[in-house]
């Protein structure tokens, strides 16, 4: 540290970090060590901070980095993963969603490289398949399948939020899984299936939770 950086300023010469960058003995994840190249050469400054080296270790985002990325990534090959070759099904798919929901190629790579496969993405899975059984149930129960508010029985329902019943708490939550017809549930399926499945894959299943249940107490 003291070789790269005497004076203790916290940068590095983006040359100096480019030479230790290429020549590092240990091997590198392939998807960091581009993104080391396009922090050096979204760099404007020739100094590399000695924090957004670390941020991009432990796989953090700062908005300083992501400008770096930004920058950098017209130097890099836009095809890399589209190129790769021998993925398995699963991998492909992986690689599919990241090209159908992430513009920006750095985003994909670090996606694809980032994603886990455990624990599964159960939760958003899950919320989507009790809503279609619930509006399956009650779809039969009303006989019918479009504006089911306009039932006089819908509002009856215990799972429904009721101004008249706001002491029965569990209502702040479960009226999510009730839909107003075919339309209001296909359209919150395919969103939870397509965006909420592949941001659980990365984040996990505690944060992905957290933050569709809030957005649930929020609505």
């Amino acid at each position: 540290a003291l070789q790269l950086d005497p004076e203790n300023t916290g940068f590095i010469g983006v040359e100096t970090f480019a030479s230790l960058v290429h020549s590092h003995e240990l091997p590198l994840d392939p998807a960091k060590l581009d993104m080391l190249v396009a922090l050096v050469q979204g760099n404007d400054e020739g100094q590399v901070c000695y924090q957004e080296l670390v941020d991009l270790i432990s796989s953090k985002r700062s908005s300083s980095f992501k400008r770096a990325i930004a920058n950098g990534q017209r130097a890099l090959p836009r095809d890399v993963l589209l190129d790769e070759t021998g993925l398995g099904f699963y991998k492909r798919f992986v690689r599919y969603v990241a090209y159908e929901i992430l513009p920006c190629e750095m985003d994909r790579r670090w996606y694809f490289y980032q994603h886990r496969t455990c624990p599964p993405p159960v939760f958003m899975a899950a919320v989507t398949l009790t809503q279609i059984i619930v509006f399956l149930c009650y779809g039969a129960r009303l006989n019918k399948w479009v504006l089911q508010t306009y039932h006089p029985e819908y509002m009856k329902s215990p799972l429904v939020y009721h101004p008249g019943h706001r002491a029965r708490a569990w209502r702040f939550l479960t009226y999510m899984f009730m839909h107003v017809g075919l339309e209001q549930l296909g359209f919150n399926a395919l969103l939870q299936l397509m965006i909420g499945v592949p941001l659980e894959m990365v984040h996990g299943i505690l944060r992905i939770s957290f933050l569709y249940l809030a957005g649930v107490l929020a609505g």
